[in-house]
Parts: structure tokens; C-alpha cells; sequence
């Protein structure tokens, strides 16, 4: 598969898988974007991209990013859908500071990891009821 990718500054590298077992690709940062201690801010990831329909991309925090910059993403993860794909619509990537001080995500770092995942439209039929038993919610299995 192929994925249609425009980059905004073309002096950084396109994004790379980092291995051959690697399932995503790592997202560079376009420019150097500061984020106050407690706040949410968005970090430009110099990509604009045509996802192939039937797919979406999904954009999650890097697992050394919260223990080396005190980032998290703030809803876990982020969804691209195909039609995001607009001469204004880079991907940009939501990080919570959760540190005391202010953080800063240096241009070309990378910030976050991106994968290309499979999608299904489903239509929607409402039920009578629900079933019978409820399971009791988080940690209802032990």
C-alpha cells in the first residue's frame, strides 16, 4: 500500500519506519513549539496526508515520550480520517505537558508515531433492550 504524503518543509526527511518489525512511523516535528507546564498544545508534524479510503491513520504518543519529555497525548490517540487531506489540514499532534515546567519539542524531534489502520462502516440498529446480565464494568474481570 501506498500512502500520499506532502510535506510543508521539504528540508526535513520524510518519516520512516525505524525497523523492519516497526508496525508504525514516527512523526518529525515542523517546528520548535513550547508547551506551558499543565497545558495542551499542538505540535505541526509537517505532513499533510491522502489516506486511501477504507483506512484511517492513527497518530499516538511515542512510549519514551512521556518518561524523556513529560508529554502525553492527551485522548490517547488521534484519528485522521481519508477526506482530512486539504491544502491547510497538516497533522498536528495534541501533547499534554504534565511536568511542573515548560517543555519544548525541538523541530526535526521526532513526536509522535503514526499507523495505517484498516476501517468499516457499520450501520446502526437500535435494540429493544439490552441483555440480561451486566458484567459490572472496569475491572469486572478480575
Amino acid at each position: 500500500m501506498k500512502l500520499e504524503v506532502c510535506r510543508i518543509d521539504r528540508s526535513l526527511p520524510l518519516p520512516r519506519y525505524e525497523t523492519a518489525g516497526s508496525v508504525a512511523f514516527d512523526l518529525l516535528a515542523r517546528t520548535d513549539t513550547t508547551v506551558a507546564p499543565g497545558a495542551v498544545g499542538r505540535v505541526p508534524a509537517n505532513l499533510i496526508v491522502r489516506v486511501p479510503a477504507g483506512h484511517a491513520l492513527i497518530l499516538a504518543s511515542r512510549s519514551s515520550t512521556p518518561a524523556k519529555k513529560g508529554l502525553s497525548v492527551p485522548h490517547g490517540i488521534g484519528v485522521i480520517d481519508c477526506d482530512y487531506c486539504g491544502p491547510e489540514d497538516e497533522l498536528l499532534v495534541q501533547v499534554f505537558n504534565f511536568t511542573a515546567a515548560p517543555v519544548t519539542v525541538a523541530r526535526g524531534e521526532r513526536v509522535a508515531q503514526a499507523l495505517i489502520v484498516p476501517t468499516a462502516h457499520c450501520e446502526l440498529v437500535e435494540m429493544e433492550k439490552p441483555a440480561d446480565r451486566s458484567r459490572g464494568g472496569f475491572g469486572s474481570t478480575g
